[in-house]
């Protein structure tokens, strides 16, 4: 029941639940306390509604940003909870009194400080916030960008001013029951200065040399930078935060780029979300900045996903356009349609252009180059179990998708049975859960499914704690918690997380990538994997969400795979291990086979996973693995030759391509020399 309301209300626990139900009923108490009249009843609901309310937002509860779509925001919480102390007062016969006037007045003079209060935080905000953002990309020598105001004065700004009436409403409770009027006074002379002192601290930062530089100032030096760069090739992403990944995928690809870098993003939740990386990265929200941007160096773009404002970029024709995705699969995204805008679409291996000829929805052969897959170099090749070692299965099903096709996840209707089977194989193997980040955000089914069978997972891991065939070493388990501590507070530190961050405005004067750092932060993301598989035993289950650990170092300490159609799949099978994909849909699996190339070297198991004892065998011993070489012919199928290596077909790409851009705009410039007349008479 908990857990339904939890669903409901849409907060992300039972305390933040707890939380909001204290608030709610938190006003009614008030009112009932004022109506009493008791002072000890209105004061300990008041605590009761102050600190619930704190908790709510400091967890970023999603009912608080409710709250205000139903006219019950923050302001007006704060304001009814005055009122109540107002009646409160005249309920006790103070309303002839001095403090009711002074508490009235000090109310109307606390919410005239909320206009200017919140004008100065939005001009300041406002003021700051660039036309373009940047990372590694020296704009300081051209403008000058003040330092943005302490964090104090501008985060949660508006909590913070309404909360200074915490002194002006304890000192009238004080004086209600002391019947003395002096410490009402001191309460709201307290409440009215520090409110007084916090409007006056923020006026500085909209004058003089405290304001940033305006958008046209900030937009002519970045047109300076890039002429100074002259960008050759760029990666150009859109999406929401929860689509970062798919432009982090392709980060270490650009640093090996032959060719001088650029990635374009379009949202700046993607931008703080973006991984570290060397590579210049701009950040244009606008769509009008991002075409008056001088691109004019520019050869190639490479779109690592199919949205509305490649358009913006598209409308380019001094530059070369390319689809390079973010997964090579036989989901229906990888034929979309709409790819053949772009001038190239650049896939894996053979099964990318054989998937565009099927599906015949434009994409000319031509126009298909294969270039392997550079992300998929650190997935280490199978060695097979290791003695003593039980062997890992990484269940990583895909997420449900927008147009509610029960194939699309496994998730629904078998994710239970695999887990379950899993869990109870004997001999036994160890189950690594590790979810899409998108499920559950269209199905409410898969969210359920999602929550059932992570249940299911922590449920075993904890029996197997307690089974005297699994022993622990808690020494090096501790020994390893504490160096991911360790590795943990230096990237923190590193990152910058845990200070006086600045802003968008500071991040983009100091975001020049430091190398030393950078290097350091790539060894300590690495020992952090090390630290962090062995910070429990090798023969625990784990629920595994959230960036870190990386699929890939999830692929590298696991023995197979059960998964879906999916990139997930065709990304694993470079690592050579048995693997199991779900016939959701229940297609059989030899029309399974037929529509997805992926799984023709599977192990096809039906919603019913009774078919994974063959997984599981093969598992075991490599002797017993009967599609050992369709995986090797069908990786090479998939994601092309081992030599040349990925980067270097990719390298190969941009070079061919970017000559093809060359070709294209001296064809255009020598039909400009001639003019129309010349080609008209010729």
């Amino acid at each position: 029941m908990i857990s339904t309301a939890i669903r409901v209300a849409r907060v992300g626990s039972a305390a933040e639940l707890a939380a909001a139900a204290l608030m709610t009923l938190g006003y009614p108490v008030l009112m009932l306390a004022a109506l009493l009249p008791s002072v000890p009843a209105f004061a300990a609901a008041a605590a009761v509604t102050y600190l619930a309310d704190q908790y709510l937002h400091h967890k970023g509860s999603y009912l608080i940003n409710r709250l205000s779509k139903v006219r019950a925001g923050l302001s007006i919480r704060f304001l009814i909870r005055q009122l109540l102390l107002i009646l409160l007062l005249a309920r006790l016969s103070l309303s002839d009194d001095l403090i009711f006037f002074a508490a009235i007045a000090c109310f109307i003079g606390f919410y005239g400080l909320q206009a200017p209060h919140g004008a100065l935080v939005t001009l300041i905000r406002n003021r700051r916030r660039m036309p373009v953002a940047t990372r590694n990309v020296d704009l300081k020598a051209r403008i000058r960008i003040p330092e943005a105001p302490p964090q104090w004065l501008l985060n949660r700004s508006a909590e913070k001013i309404l909360h200074l009436d915490l002194a002006a409403v304890t000192g009238l409770l004080i004086a209600a029951a002391m019947d003395s009027a002096l410490p009402a006074f001191i309460g709201i002379g307290v409440t009215l200065a520090l409110g007084s002192l916090y409007v006056l601290a923020l006026v500085p930062y909209v004058r003089g040399g405290r304001i940033p530089p305006t958008a046209e100032k900030v937009l002519a030096a970045m047109d300076d930078w890039l002429l100074e760069y002259r960008p050759e090739t760029i990666l150009y992403f859109s999406g929401s935060k929860d689509s970062a990944y798919q432009v982090n995928m392709w980060l270490e690809t650009m640093e090996q780029l032959d060719t001088r870098p650029l990635i374009i993003l379009r949202e700046r939740v993607i931008l703080q979300n973006l991984a570290p990386t060397t590579v210049p990265v701009v950040c244009v929200p606008g769509g009008v900045h991002l075409m008056n941007l001088d691109l004019s160096t520019v050869r190639v773009a490479l779109y690592a996903a199919n949205v509305g404002k490649n358009i913006h970029l598209l409308r380019v024709p001094t530059m070369k356009h390319v689809f390079i995705g973010h997964g090579d699969s036989d989901k229906l995204a990888s034929v979309n349609p709409f790819s053949k805008v772009y001038d190239e679409v650049w896939t894996a291996g053979r099964a990318g252009r054989d998937r565009y000829a099927i599906a015949d929805v434009g994409v000319r052969d031509e126009d298909i180059v294969e270039v392997g897959r550079p992300q998929l170099a650190p997935i280490r090749p199978w060695r097979g179990v290791p003695e003593g070692r039980v062997p890992t299965v990484l269940y990583a099903p895909t997420w449900e998708g927008w147009d509610d096709d029960p194939g699309n996840t496994s998730l629904v209707l078998a994710g239970e049975n695999i887990v379950r089977a899993l869990t109870q194989a004997d001999p036994p193997v160890r189950v690594l859960y590790k979810p899409h980040p998108f499920t559950g955000t269209v199905s409410p089914e898969a969210a359920a499914a999602h929550r059932r069978v992570t249940a299911l997972v922590e449920q075993a891991a904890l029996e197997r704690v307690a089974d005297a065939r699994f022993p622990l070493d808690p020494a090096a388990q501790d020994a390893a918690k504490a160096e991911l501590a360790r590795i943990e507070a230096r990237l923190d530190e590193l990152a910058g997380h845990g200070g006086d961050k600045g802003d968008e405005a500071d991040a983009t004067r100091d975001g020049v990538v430091d190398l030393a750092r950078h290097g350091e932060i790539a060894r300590l993301r690495t020992e952090w994997d090390t630290a962090y598989w062995a910070s429990f035993g090798s023969h625990e289950h784990r629920v595994v969400e959230g960036a870190e650990p990386r699929l890939y170092d999830c692929f590298n300490v696991s023995d197979a795979m059960v998964s879906d159609i999916s990139s997930v799949v065709s990304d694993f099978i470079a690592s050579g291990k048995p693997y199991a994909v779900t016939d959701s849909a229940e297609l059989g699996a030899e029309e399974f086979k037929r529509q997805n190339t992926a799984v023709r070297a599977a192990v096809i198991l039906s919603n019913s996973a009774t078919e994974l004892g063959e997984l599981l065998a093969a598992v075991r011993d490599r002797a017993a693995d009967p599609l050992a070489e369709d995986r090797r012919e069908l990786k090479a199928y998939l994601l092309g030759p081992e030599k040349p290596t990925s980067i270097e077909q990719f390298n190969t790409a941009v070079a061919d391509l970017g000559l093809k851009a060359d070709t294209r705009n001296v064809g255009q410039e020598a039909r400009a020399a001639t003019g129309p007349e010349a080609e008209l008479t010729g």
